[in-house]
């Protein structure tokens, strides 16, 4: 489902002389439907860049970014734009929506965009804010005025309301308390059991070690004038 191959990655520092920085150099990965693969690394090994180029966010040198039958590196904005509607979903570490917009419509959004009727995605929404403890008196208000943890939470909801056939995942359960990570948990395993190719940052160790069901140290993608 998401297979990633000889990818390279460089950042250009126009602010310092236009300094070209390596990142990351031939990474290739490879996610099955079902599958959950963790990506591992110290801080600053690019586990953040690569799925950043798998979303699209950023452009990679070269390589290939396969998502189902789009590859990522070379698709038009349309096509990121549809790939991210249908098929590829990101839950990150940080909630960014339009200010004033109730969170149930903030977790109702994806399935909205794609066709789902209105009562339909607010049920689902308000089963996914339940599940994750979010008070039904927030449900009418802004996420932006919530806790972290709360928005957070609603990020999750958010990335889970619609079925994807791929998923990224930066950081899922931190700062969650032991109740919301369990519940985290079960949902991704879930998404796994339907057949979700899932890739995932987890600093987290046991709950690595609970869903994932392989590592990939992406330091061995570090360039070597980089390491």
């Amino acid at each position: 489902m998401i297979h990633v191959e000889n990818v390279s990655k460089s950042f250009t520092l126009h602010n310092q002389g236009a300094a070209v920085i390596p990142v990351m150099q031939s990474a290739s990965l490879s996610v099955q439907p079902g599958e959950c693969v963790a990506l591992v690394g110290e801080s600053g090994a690019g586990k953040s860049t690569l799925m950043r180029m798998i979303y699209g966010n950023y452009l990679a040198a070269a390589g290939r970014l396969m998502v189902g039958d789009v590859d990522v590196a070379q698709a038009q904005p349309r096509e990121i734009l549809q790939l991210r509607k249908h098929t590829l979903g990101y839950v990150s570490q940080f909630l960014r929506v339009v200010p004033r917009v109730p969170t149930l419509d903030v977790v109702a959004e994806p399935l909205l965009t794609t066709g789902t009727p209105l009562d339909q995605a607010h049920a689902q929404a308000e089963i996914l804010l339940a599940r994750l403890n979010i008070p039904k008196r927030l449900w009418s208000l802004s996420p932006t005025t919530f806790s972290g943890g709360e928005q957070q939470r609603v990020n999750i909801a958010r990335g889970f309301a619609y079925p994807y056939p791929a998923l990224l995942l930066d950081e899922p359960t931190a700062s969650l308390d032991p109740t919301n990570r369990a519940t985290v948990l079960d949902m991704i395993q879930e998404a796994k059991a339907r057949g979700a190719a899932i890739i995932g940052i987890f600093h987290d160790a046991a709950a690595r070690d609970v869903i994932c069901d392989r590592s990939l140290d992406v330091t061995e993608f570090t360039p070597k004038a980089a390491a």
